[in-house]
């Protein structure tokens, strides 16, 4: 039996949706003056700083719940199965989403990580309150789905970093964020923050560091946020290494003993992880891939070549003479994907190498789909290398009439 409902007018609706606004202007009018007001302390002499108590933090934390409350029902009753389009666009127009976030949520998480440790307590409760909240919206209001996404990986993040005691909890907390941070790239892959996001909680896996913050920096893949020590397995740390001197462009002359070394060590790489490689590969094959892309830098020639604005984009001049610093670093960063390639397409027979050449191959079809990148790649890319490894897996291919199809064609 289904509980009875009342219909509602659409001006029964409006009514509600003003009433609720006024109210959430006024509660967020005081969130914001306590907010700054604490904000403003926090930045004075610790030791002059005056400490809040239990029912100081308690009362913070009740506005700011109100303030959730509040942003809950506007969302309910502005998305109304009966709500005009106009009204729908409420939300959007007045920037809910981005409102409720920063003052609701944000600027109170900022002000309670300032006093720890004295506001654990506090912070471990109004995170736990902010994420049903957030889920709550993700489960009640899927047209902003994205945004909610993207906040509870934000709040998920947050309880990692204040975990200190249990390592298993800390553990939890960042697999609870990477699911939703990744969820989200999934949705808006070319939003480079989200990979940003995604590094920080890959430590301290270098390689899948380095992976991300390829991504973060490189959007035609795919930062605004983009631009401890550990102890590294040796090719993870030649393999960096040679990256973060080809992204500085400094102590250049290191560059290619660290690509010695990596290259040196992948060929027994590669066969002692085994399957593990699946993974690395692909890694491996995204970093290479966004280097001769210059990390999207503007007077890279690659990224000249596919930006959708260069024909009226005026300030992306390349220079394209062998001995500019652009080509230099270019043929640097081109010289590494391919010694790299070369070593593991002459792994025929693993299956564990497949990512890695698949990615690649990606990448140069992507490059062929636009005219004059390809006289920079052709030449030098082992091209014999690849037809060996194809047609060896193609020999084990039972039916080469499908793929030999027109319906097969990439076009």
């Amino acid at each position: 039996m289904q509980p009875e409902t009342r219909p509602i007018s659409q001006e029964q609706l409006v009514a509600k949706v003003k009433g609720i606004y006024t109210g959430i202007v006024m509660v967020e009018a005081k969130c914001i003056e306590v907010d700054n007001k604490q904000a403003t302390l926090a930045q004075a002499d610790p030791s002059s700083q005056p400490k809040l108590n239990k029912e100081q933090w308690q009362a913070l934390i009740a506005l700011h719940r109100t303030l959730l409350h509040e942003h809950y029902d506007f969302f309910l009753a502005s998305q109304h199965p009966s709500a005009s389009p106009a009204l729908r666009r409420l939300a959007s127009k007045y920037a809910m989403p981005a409102r409720m976030w920063r003052h609701g949520i944000h600027s109170f998480l900022e002000l309670l990580r300032h006093r720890l440790p004295a506001s654990l307590d506090h912070m471990l409760a109004f995170i736990y309150l902010a994420y049903s909240m957030m889920a709550l919206m993700y489960e009640t209001v899927p047209a902003f789905e994205d945004t909610w996404i993207e906040c509870i990986g934000d709040l998920g993040r947050y309880r990692m970093a204040i975990e200190d005691d249990d390592i298993r909890d800390r553990e939890v907390w960042t697999g609870v964020a990477r699911h939703w941070y990744s969820k989200a790239s999934d949705k808006a892959p070319t939003t480079g923050r989200l990979y940003h996001h995604l590094a920080i909680l890959a430590r301290p896996n270098a390689l899948q560091q380095l992976f991300y913050y390829a991504k973060s920096l490189c959007p035609v893949f795919n930062t605004d946020n983009a631009q401890g020590q550990y102890r590294l397995p040796p090719l993870d740390l030649a393999f960096v290494r040679a990256h973060g001197l080809l992204f500085t462009d400094k102590n250049i002359e290191k560059f290619q003993p660290s690509v010695d070394d990596f290259l040196g060590l992948l060929d027994n790489q590669i066969g002692r992880v085994t399957r593990k490689f699946m993974e690395q590969g692909y890694y491996i094959a995204v970093s290479n891939s966004v280097a001769m892309m210059g990390f999207a830098a503007k007077d890279n020639i690659l990224t000249r070549e596919i930006s959708p604005s260069k024909e009226v984009d005026a300030q992306m001049q390349v220079d394209t003479a062998e001995n500019s610093a652009a080509m230099i670093s270019f043929r640097r960063a081109q010289a590494l994907s391919n010694a790299t390639l070369e070593i593991v397409l002459k792994r025929i027979g693993d299956p564990n190498v497949l990512p890695f050449i698949h990615v690649t191959l990606v990448f140069m079809y992507t490059m062929a789909r636009h005219q004059g990148t390809m006289v920079y790649l052709q030449d030098s890319f082992p091209k014999q290398l690849l037809l060996v490894m194809l047609n060896t897996l193609l020999s084990d291919y039972e039916t080469p009439d499908v793929i030999e199809g027109d319906k097969f064609c990439c076009r």
